[in-house]
Parts: C-alpha cells; sequence; structure tokens
C-alpha cells in the first residue's frame, strides 16, 4: 500500500495545509495558481514515487522546475535545435519556419507558437507539431 498525505479536517483551511504539506514534500512553496485537487495528487504521486523508489531523471527536473513556479512544456520525441529549418508544403506553396532561442521566425514575424503558424497557413486550427511532421498521427 502506497503513503498518502493527510486530509485535511472539516473546519479547517484546505488550501494552507496542502500548502504547507507541499512545501514539506518539495522543500519550497508551490506556484500560486496551482488548484488544491492538483497538489493533493502530486503529493501522493510523490508518496507513492518515494515509497516505490524512483522517478527519472527528466522527471525529477520537471518537478523541480515545477515546484520553483516554471512552467514546464510536455515533453516530445523530437527535440528543434536554434537554426533549425522547418518546411512545409501547402495548397502548392512552400513554407519555412525558422527555429530561434525564443520561438520561429516565420514571414520575417516572431511567433511563439507552431499551432499559431499552422493556423494562419491553413486557416484552421491544427496541431503546430503534427502540421510540420514533427508529431505521429494516431490511427
Amino acid at each position: 500500500m502506497t503513503p498518502s498525505p493527510p486530509r485535511a479536517k472539516a473546519g479547517d483551511n484546505p488550501r494552507r495545509d496542502v500548502i504547507a504539506q507541499w512545501e514539506r514534500m518539495f522543500g519550497a512553496p508551490p506556484p500560486p495558481y496551482l488548484a488544491v485537487s492538483f497538489m493533493h495528487k502530486a503529493l501522493m504521486y510523490e508518496a507513492q514515487c518515494k515509497a516505490k523508489c524512483g522517478l527519472t531523471g527528466q522527471t525529477k527536473r520537471a518537478l523541480r522546475r515545477i515546484a520553483s513556479g516554471e512552467t514546464v512544456r510536455q515533453a516530445t520525441a523530437t527535440r528543434l535545435s536554434v537554426g533549425s529549418v522547418l518546411v512545409r508544403a501547402w495548397n502548392g506553396r512552400k513554407y519555412q519556419v525558422e527555429v530561434t532561442g525564443t520561438g520561429y521566425l516565420f514571414e520575417d514575424k516572431r511567433w511563439t507558437s507552431l499551432s499559431a503558424i499552422a493556423k494562419h497557413i491553413t486557416g484552421a486550427t491544427w496541431s503546430g507539431r503534427r502540421f510540420f511532421g514533427l508529431r505521429k498521427t494516431t490511427k
């Protein structure tokens, strides 16, 4: 059986109690925008990992970044290096997007999202990574 963090008692301030548990578990206060339900799940997961001896190094780094208040994006199999150029043909026209340190360069304009570029090109909502062939389609 995996240990779980103690629940708040009726009448207590559940958010304050969960924040205190978070600080004990991770050694830092949680980011202010986290919901109590999410913090409960994260605390239970961390307790389970400690009891079962292990997380991957990548997961540990991501949790440290979350605990310090940084935004962590979902890991993807394809990593883009600064200077890479993505090429996509669409409706008979070739489009090129350059990967920069802070986002993307497309048509001499800086973009923060491949999805926004894909929507600009097609006029429809797309996953940018899927549109540029960086993520496989599922059947």
